[in-house]
């Protein structure tokens, strides 16, 4: 008798374990899920403030890809800065998940990974070259971050991504790099590899996760890597699914390079703005008026004139490349031919 009733409570016990393992197996489509990457300005540099901890949606989430701080590899967390590693600041994720909860339907969650590394190039997210470029560094705040990440950034982030995609589907790849490298066709090609690379490796449909590419503080603003912006402007034109956020008017800190706090806040909204007319979703405060962006070229030819040359969040920019114009209105992307 006292067999039988072991026996019974095993198979109790067994059919619990079961029922928990389907239920945390259940992917929620409710949850978007967007990967960070880049380098100082995704990692954050601003100035946490007292409002920058206040309000977080309990929607908005965040998982850690190292463990510190007493957040934990693959375990979400309420998305309180910084987002990045324990001793980075604020970043454009921060206001990015807090303007996607405010625009999205209650029952949708938005969650954030960013592995972001200071003053890297594109290659540390190459995963051809991540290792050799590591292997190359001199410097010990490189070696200390690259330490933090157990010597491989990109195996954490594609670790902590396909955990996160037993909870929930990744919508989007938030990406701000370039100040460093962006200043050829090679790293429009580098980047466009990456992209495709990661898409590969997590079983993503290009179709349906858009690479949202952040400018750099602008020539105009001051930026020391201004220049970069023109490159960064030509990734649409070679990467079908790929959007460009604007730095117009954003104010650096005073180093010439990174972001004020009051700057990171509005380019996080900005991505947001991109991520949620992909979704579909109409914001609810204001949208900045179309301006001139001045894109350039990355050769001295002159582009096609084109009057309704929008980029998708509303500013107004020139055509990148002779006889090829990237038309974004504020409901579609096309890419047609236009003539001299």
């Amino acid at each position: 008798m006292r067999k039988v009733a072991f026996s019974f409570r095993a198979f109790v016990v067994a059919l619990l374990l079961l029922f928990s393992s389907m239920a945390k197996a259940e992917v929620d489509p409710n949850f978007y899920i967007y990967l960070c990457i880049g380098q100082s300005n995704m990692e954050g540099q601003g100035k946490i403030e007292v409002q920058d901890r206040k309000n977080i949606s309990s929607r908005f989430l965040m998982m850690s890809p190292i463990d510190c701080g007493g957040r934990v590899i693959g375990e979400w967390s309420k998305a309180s800065p910084p987002l990045c590693r324990c001793n980075t600041g604020l970043c454009p994720a921060d206001y990015f998940g807090r303007s996607m909860v405010a625009n999205l339907p209650e029952q949708v969650k938005v969650g954030v990974i960013n592995v972001s590394f200071a003053g890297c190039s594109i290659d540390l997210f190459d995963k051809d070259a991540c290792l050799a470029y590591i292997a190359s560094f001199t410097r010990q705040y490189q070696i200390d971050m690259a330490n933090a990440y157990d010597g491989n950034p990109l195996a954490k982030l594609i670790a902590a991504a396909k955990m996160a995609q037993q909870d929930g589907v990744i919508k989007g790849i938030l990406f701000h790099q370039g100040e460093t490298d962006a200043y050829s066709m090679e790293w429009i090609h580098k980047v466009q590899k990456v992209y495709n690379d990661l898409l590969e490796e997590l079983n993503l449909n290009g179709a349906e996760v858009p690479l949202i590419a952040g400018e750099v503080v602008s020539s105009e603003m001051g930026g020391n890597c201004g220049k970069a912006n023109n490159t960064i402007n030509l990734l649409p034109v070679h990467i079908d699914n790929a959007y460009v956020v604007s730095s117009k008017g954003l104010s650096h800190q005073g180093d010439n390079v990174h972001f004020c706090s009051v700057g990171y806040r509005e380019l996080g909204r900005r991505y947001a703005t991109i991520a949620l007319k992909i979704l579909g979703v109409e914001q609810e405060y204001e949208k900045p008026a179309p301006v001139e962006t001045g894109i350039s070229t990355l050769s001295d030819a002159a582009g096609p004139s084109c009057n309704e040359c929008y980029s998708f969040a509303g500013y107004l920019t020139k055509p990148p490349v002779t006889g090829l114009a990237l038309i974004r209105t504020q409901r579609h992307t096309r890419k047609v031919i236009v003539n001299n």
